[in-house]
């Protein structure tokens, strides 16, 4: 099984900065790469689902919410590893049943998610999974909408973290296990 150091590295060398993308003055950080590549995709599952087990190997959650849009690549399979169902956190008018949603400032303008009230069950134990943990605002809106649902957001798995945004400073107590800091 892969550990943490092969899936930080895979993730050094594979993932490429494109510059002044969506916007000028945003670098934005491509995955692809890593997708596309079967041993750096598997070590990167296995290095983001660890934070949904206690230090015995225990399954320590219920569910695994990723976010639109790079974090249902991510989220899916992480779910799959820990043998718990995804739940997909979506943008505005993408889920066909009632929801429950959030608007929140990203790092390049402004957003809106939703999931379906019934997504989560309350008292259920959330892992939310998502590729970049930028300004913190979506991970922010993610725990608020699984707390609107009743469950318990018990932390956050990412690829990478931009820490010149000083992300932590919004998120507050929500453990974030990241794999590459920036």
């Amino acid at each position: 099984m892969p550990d943490r150091r092969t899936a930080q590295e895979a993730l050094q060398r594979l993932t490429v900065d494109v510059p002044d993308w969506p916007e000028k003055g945003v670098t934005f950080k491509d995955i692809t790469p890593v997708l596309a590549d079967h041993h750096a995709f598997s070590a990167i599952i296995t290095a983001l689902a660890a934070a949904g087990r206690d230090d015995h190997g225990t399954v320590v959650v219920d569910k695994v919410v990723g976010m639109e849009a790079r974090g249902f690549i991510l989220a899916a399979p992480v779910a799959l590893a820990l043998g718990i169902g995804f739940v997909p956190v979506r943008k505005a008018g993408k889920l066909p049943r009632a929801a429950h949603a959030v608007s929140y400032a990203l790092e390049y303008g402004e957003a809106t998610l939703e999931v379906h009230r019934d997504a989560i069950a309350p008292g259920e134990r959330v892992l939310m999974v998502d590729d970049v943990l930028a300004t913190g605002g979506t991970a922010v809106a993610t725990r608020q909408l699984i707390e609107a649902c009743g469950g318990v957001a018990t932390g956050a798995s990412v690829l990478m973290e931009l820490s010149f945004l000083d992300p932590r400073s919004v998120t507050g107590d929500l453990p974030i296990a990241t794999l590459l800091t920036i």
